[in-house]
């Protein structure tokens, strides 16, 4: 299951008529919208990294993003772009890799090479040396209303999770040669295969739960906040 699928479940039918409604684009959704009425905005639309260059500002009512600002090459600018074309009123959600779940304190990205940068949420210590704390980066954005930040780790086993400075090791060529024959067995090829995989990160090598039905990620929601015009008074 794609990850922005796993999220709306997470999220409840509720959210999207709350936070997603009006006019939206959905930034990096690729097949995976996150609403039906969403416009997807990918790699053969143009550049996200500037995406006010085609695309008008003040002109959403929502602007959803989930995976993707981990490949921007500026995260703080990028976020800026996007926040532009939000109207006054409107909602940004912004869905990234938490950096200990996903990375695992492991850099380069062990599971995504494009990956540019790691994200934390409200907390001044990282192993990382490219971390940015997303909560942070939203409150900076100019009259922003944090509405809720949360860290996502639906179906996630800690106990399967490597920490920063555990010695990281190379899956043996029997289990991958066990795990692939797993993987053509009918019914219990799965079991098969996550036991393995579970066995495998007891000796140091990392396992990418989002690969199942976890998530490991941060959520912000946010609103632009209407600007407030003073009232002339009548003569």
């Amino acid at each position: 299951m794609k990850e922005a699928q796993k999220t709306s479940l997470l999220r409840g039918p509720e959210f999207a008529s709350k936070y997603l409604s009006g006019r939206v684009i959905d930034i990096g959704a690729g097949s995976d919208l996150v609403c039906a009425w969403a416009e997807p905005f990918d790699l053969e639309h143009g550049d996200a990294n500037v995406i006010s260059r085609c695309r008008p500002q003040a002109a959403y009512d929502a602007v959803h993003s989930s995976h993707c600002l981990e490949h921007m090459r500026a995260p703080p600018a990028a976020l800026l772009e996007w926040w532009s074309l939000l109207k006054p009123g409107g909602y940004l959600v912004v869905v990234v890799p938490e950096e200990d779940l996903y990375e695992q304190g492991i850099w380069p990205s062990r599971f995504n090479r494009d990956h540019k940068t790691t994200f934390r949420l409200d907390r001044d210590t990282t192993w990382s040396s490219v971390s940015f704390d997303i909560g942070e980066l939203v409150r900076a954005l100019p009259e922003c209303e944090v509405i809720s930040a949360e860290i996502q780790d639906a179906g996630y086993d800690h106990r399967l999770r490597l920490h920063p400075g555990q010695v990281v090791s190379k899956m043996p060529r029997s289990l991958k040669l066990l795990r692939s024959i797993g993987r053509r067995l009918p019914l219990i090829g799965e079991k098969i295969k996550r036991s393995i995989e579970n066995h495998a990160v007891r000796h140091g090598v990392p396992l990418d739960q989002t690969g199942r039905e976890a998530l490991a990620q941060i959520q912000v929601v946010a609103r632009k906040r209407p600007v407030l015009r003073p009232i002339t008074p009548v003569p």
